[in-house]
């Protein structure tokens, strides 16, 4: 079983997670919803397992991922 880094999110980046789902969820369609799912899914392993993969922010302090669907 792999175990990693655990992720802690912001306040600030829910939030926008949850806007940006609401935005999906009327302008596209279920498919490219559940394909963005994956994809961050996937984002997110990789991060717990290795966070040093992506940089770090210098006016964050924090690391950030952006994915291409």
């Amino acid at each position: 079983m792999e175990s990693g880094y655990r992720i802690q999110w912001t306040d600030h980046a829910l939030n926008e997670f949850a806007l940006t789902f609401e935005y999906l969820e009327i302008n596209f369609s279920e498919k490219e919803l559940r394909k963005l799912a994956f994809v961050i899914q996937k984002a997110l392993k990789l991060i717990s397992i290795n966070p040093e993969l992506f940089p770090l922010s210098k006016s964050q302090g924090a690391r950030r991922v952006i994915v291409e669907i």
